[in-house]
């Protein structure tokens, strides 16, 4: 259990901890009460952590995005398709998370861990990108606001975190609750926000918080073992992800936790958060890709390259594979082809030895700078690979 709560602990130790994570977009269809997941699409499209996200409006969504090694605040538009940064400029020193729309306001809320380690939430001008802290005097790790002045956070406490109430306008703060979860969410269409507590098992309870009854908690269900994160498809529906499978309840139906989507077919794992948008035809959600980067493609064939490992070489290569003398003339297409073109070269050159000087990736692209060996003559040379489908399917060599 105490592991468990350790991993709770902030926004930068989740981070740390699963450090490439991706961003989902998915359809909801409701046929009828039967709830599908369909047509989803990676929108971060980035190395790196990537994750939180949240609905600024039913067309833009708001998350952490990885920017240079740190993670600033990113946004996506569905209608245009488009990435960006809230702070066009520059990224933000420190580190940004959980970033939210302000009730009835443009303006957004996020956590930010500055350099000096304090660990703050802030409110963002939308305008003019200037922020203020929100909440001085706590540490908080994660939050829901219930309208423009009243919210509910997790707050540090050492290794746990408290639940705790907060009105802007009145600067007060009270604890409500201890030892509770990150997931934190204003349930919609209603009066009230939820949230989770860790149970005796090491699971998380889930409380519906009233604020229409004195900040009263009412219990609603249990989540699945080891999961900790949710979201309310509508005032009555819970969505959750465990491993490559969504899962539905349904507090006015039956009251256990329903599959209703595999994402097996898009390769994904380890789902975790996950929001709605205000018209419930959208679901975001974070998640871990089991295709490799194009960088990670590139650098595995570099490997079996210099172990002379014919089979994992090849295997890194599409079936139509194609290969080029700049600008492009075709010297090689064919996997079979290029597996017999190597399989000698391999057998023939015992000190085979390719060095990497510099690599950049745009997109699906990977252009290496190369320092190769063959029978003991060294020579330069650049390759620009691209990636298609999880395989290799372009290389242009300039030598």
């Amino acid at each position: 259990m105490k592991l468990f709560v350790f991993l709770l602990f902030s926004a930068l130790s989740f981070a740390q901890e699963i450090p490439n994570t991706e961003v989902y977009l998915f359809d909801i269809k409701n046929d009828n009460g039967k709830i599908q997941i369909e047509n989803g699409i990676n929108i971060s499209k980035n190395s790196g952590y990537d994750n939180q996200p949240s609905f600024f409006s039913d067309d833009l969504i708001l998350f952490a995005g990885n920017r240079q090694g740190q993670t600033d605040i990113e946004t996506y538009s569905i209608k245009s398709t488009s990435l960006g940064w809230f702070n066009k400029s520059t990224p933000t020193p420190g580190g940004e998370y959980s970033p939210q729309r302000i009730p009835n306001s443009d303006n957004i809320a996020a956590v930010r861990l500055d350099t000096s380690g304090l660990q703050k939430l802030y409110k963002y001008d939308s305008k003019s990108k200037n922020s203020d802290v929100l909440l001085p005097d706590l540490k908080v790790g994660y939050f829901a606001f219930y309208d423009e002045n009243q919210l509910i956070s997790a707050v540090l406490n050492g290794n746990s975190m408290d639940l705790v109430y907060s009105n802007t306008q009145t600067k007060k703060d009270s604890l409500l609750v201890s030892n509770v979860g990150r997931s934190i969410h204003k349930v919609p269409d209603s009066k009230s926000v939820s949230y989770t507590v860790v149970n005796e098992d090491g699971n998380m309870d889930l409380y519906l918080l009233d604020f229409n009854d004195n900040l009263n908690s009412y219990f609603i269900c249990e989540l699945p073992i080891g999961i900790q994160d949710y979201t309310w498809l509508n005032e009555n529906q819970i969505l959750l992800g465990s491993r490559d499978k969504l899962y539905i309840y349904d507090t006015l139906g039956i009251t256990e936790w329903t599959e209703i989507a595999s994402l097996e077919d898009y390769g994904l794992n380890n789902i975790t958060r996950l929001a709605v948008n205000p018209s419930e035809t959208k679901l975001a959600l974070v998640a871990e890709s089991l295709e490799k980067s194009p960088e990670e493609i590139v650098q595995q064939q570099l490997e079996a390259y210099n172990s002379r490992d014919i089979d994992a070489f090849i295997a890194t290569y599409s079936d139509t594979i194609k290969i080029y003398d700049f600008p492009e003339k075709l010297s090689s297409e064919g996997k079979e082809a290029m597996r017999e073109n190597y399989k000698s070269f391999f057998e023939q050159t015992e000190d085979l030895n390719c060095e990497i000087k510099n690599r950049i990736v745009i997109g699906n692209k990977v252009i290496d700078e190369e320092y190769v060996t063959v029978n003991g003559n060294s020579f330069s040379a650049v390759a620009i690979y691209e990636i298609e489908n999880g395989k290799i399917a372009k290389v242009t060599f300039v030598r």
